[in-house]
């Protein structure tokens, strides 16, 4: 570590600060420096104690309470050193290699569905349109000017919701559960999740996995419904509905592989 990082108040305009607390180097996997990944500390006033993320994509977040100590935060890493690198390096095996942006095409698994990207230029806002849509995808329109990342990570949410609402409406039917609401996120360390009220939270990133895979995700969260916890009758519910789900589960474990570097990152 070069020096005592200073930890500021967290901030209207700039939660988020950079740090240099772990101090890593070498060549990772696809001939990325480690360095690429710069950890981030991300100051939160609902937070209580200090807490470690490491994101699919390799990135590195400290969460601190408003008042902790520079000092403090570099004993909390230098603590959690060894498991921040193990996580770190899983991250960097399985997360996509380095592609072109923009994409040419996107491919969408769960539906086969394959959009060409089309740079249309012009003025205004960057918006995107679907032309020519079809079972097996179109061309999707890129028109305007600003920032095409954040344009296909609309498009991707609104997509989502297209597509993953109704899946989760059959599955749930066939499964005689009744949930409250389908809410899609694009969370950058899960796939889904079940609250108390019985909304169900999915990953719009699921559309670039298989759709055996993304059943058994939504069997997954439908079975929480009725059973909040990971105990034998869960397990055995999820078994009634989807028998080969320990195969899935291992895959939807690697599904980061699948996700377009675009989707979350921003280089």
């Amino acid at each position: 570590m070069k020096n005592n990082p200073t930890i500021e108040p967290p901030d209207g305009n700039s939660p988020q600060l950079q740090m240099d607390l772990l101090n890593v180097e070498g060549v990772g996997e696809n001939g990325d420096s480690h360095r690429d990944v710069a950890p981030r500390i991300r100051v939160s006033r609902r937070a209580r104690r200090l807490s470690v993320r490491v994101y699919p994509d390799a990135r590195v977040e400290v969460v601190v309470p408003p008042r902790a100590r520079a000092s403090d935060v570099e004993r909390f890493v230098a603590a959690h050193r060894e498991w921040i690198d193990n996580k770190r390096a899983v991250a960097l095996r399985n997360r996509p290699p380095p592609e072109p942006f923009p994409p040419a095409r996107l491919r969408l698994s769960l539906t086969g569905e394959t959009w060409h990207l089309h740079l249309a230029g012009g003025t205004g806002s960057m918006r995107l349109t679907e032309a020519d849509p079809g079972a097996a995808g179109g061309i999707l329109r890129a028109g305007g000017a600003g920032n095409l990342r954040a344009a296909l990570r609309a498009w991707l949410m609104r997509a989502a919701k297209v597509r993953l609402e109704p899946r989760v409406a059959a599955l749930a039917a066939a499964m005689g559960v009744r949930y409250a609401k389908v809410s899609i996120r694009r969370q950058r360390s899960r796939w889904g999740s079940c609250s108390a009220r019985g909304t169900i939270s999915l990953n719009a990133c699921l559309l670039f996995q298989r759709p055996e895979v993304v059943d058994y995700l939504i069997v997954h969260e439908l079975v929480h419904v009725r059973h909040m916890n990971h105990s034998a009758r869960f397990w055995k519910a999820v078994e009634a509905h989807c028998p080969g789900w320990r195969a899935l589960d291992r895959e939807l474990l690697h599904g980061w592989r699948n996700v377009p570097r675009w989707a979350f990152c921003d280089e």
